[in-house]
């Protein structure tokens, strides 16, 4: 009788332990699905700008769970020189995962191969500033569920995006509360031969207020402390990066709080890559303190 009692306990141990093995994976199998499963969802759009008299195309990103919320906040994304809207969503497709974990609307919009992100004085079917920060903004405000003002309204981008998201920010502080830039040419007068900005505004040495009046150097005084979140990241290795060290230290002697990042790295995708994370999560905080 003992040995049976025995035999009987240690099966039915193995048979609780097999159960309670089969319960994990079960579990694990059920998480990993939940995982799998929730993906942004990312949608192509095509805008018209009455400004530039045609259709402007964007990446929207949405969270998996968008129809289940009430409002979310929106971060517009720009591209570099020569790049396009569908950039950041074929280099970087990450991004689709951090719309997901910090539930805010992504929005890529298009700059042109060399729009600059403003309004050209010179070209009528170059005006990034007005379709960007008015057309586009107001567009997306109508046909999604957004946080429709500057406290659920962020920009940010790269090279000649962190040059506009800037930009942009600084001359409507009414539109974004808060800006980034990554590797962004702060200082457009330091590159006045290069990347198409003559063809925009006009030769530097004909007209120098001009360029300097579009440059995010020159538009410093338009900021008090506060009056926008700002994260400026810029790789040690970066051609760019003294003007972003310039525009850092200018920032602290005009005492305008600001997040300044530098690391080993150049002007590259793979230091974009890196960088988005810390901007987007800066503009999670930001919305988490305003919302």
């Amino acid at each position: 009788m003992f040995l049976k009692k025995v035999r009987f306990e240690l099966l039915l141990q193995t048979i609780l332990q097999m159960n309670y093995f089969k319960t994990i994976l079960l579990f694990i199998f059920i998480f990993s699905t939940n995982i799998l499963l929730k993906a942004a969802k990312v949608d192509t759009i095509s805008v018209y700008s009455v400004a530039m008299e045609r259709n402007v195309k964007s990446v929207v990103i949405v969270p998996d769970d968008y129809k289940e919320k009430k409002s979310l906040p929106v971060v517009y994304l720009l591209h570099g020189y020569s790049g396009s809207y569908s950039d950041w969503i074929t280099k970087v497709p990450a991004i689709k995962t951090y719309a997901d974990e910090y539930d805010f609307i992504i929005v890529c919009p298009d700059g042109g191969f060399a729009g600059w992100y403003f309004d050209s004085p010179v070209d009528k079917s170059s005006q990034y500033e007005t379709y960007i920060s008015k057309e586009l903004v107001q567009w997306i405000d109508g046909h999604f569920t957004t946080v429709k003002n500057r406290n659920g309204r962020a920009i940010l981008g790269l090279s000649m995006g962190g040059h506009g998201a800037m930009f942009l920010a600084f001359k409507h502080q009414d539109e974004y509360g808060a800006a980034g830039s990554m590797s962004g040419a702060v200082d457009i007068t330091g590159i006045a031969d290069s990347f198409g900005i003559e063809k925009i505004l006009g030769p530097y040495a004909k007209f120098p207020e001009r360029w300097e009046s579009h440059s995010v150097m020159g538009l410093i005084h338009l900021l008090k402390n506060d009056s926008l979140k700002l994260i400026i990241d810029c790789g040690s290795d970066d051609f760019l990066y003294q003007q972003n060290l310039a525009l850092h230290n200018k920032l602290l002697y005009d005492k305008i709080d600001h997040d300044f990042i530098t690391r080993p790295g150049a002007h590259t995708w793979d230091y974009w890559a890196n960088s988005v994370q810390y901007e987007l999560l800066f503009m999670h905080n930001f919305f988490i303190q305003k919302n």
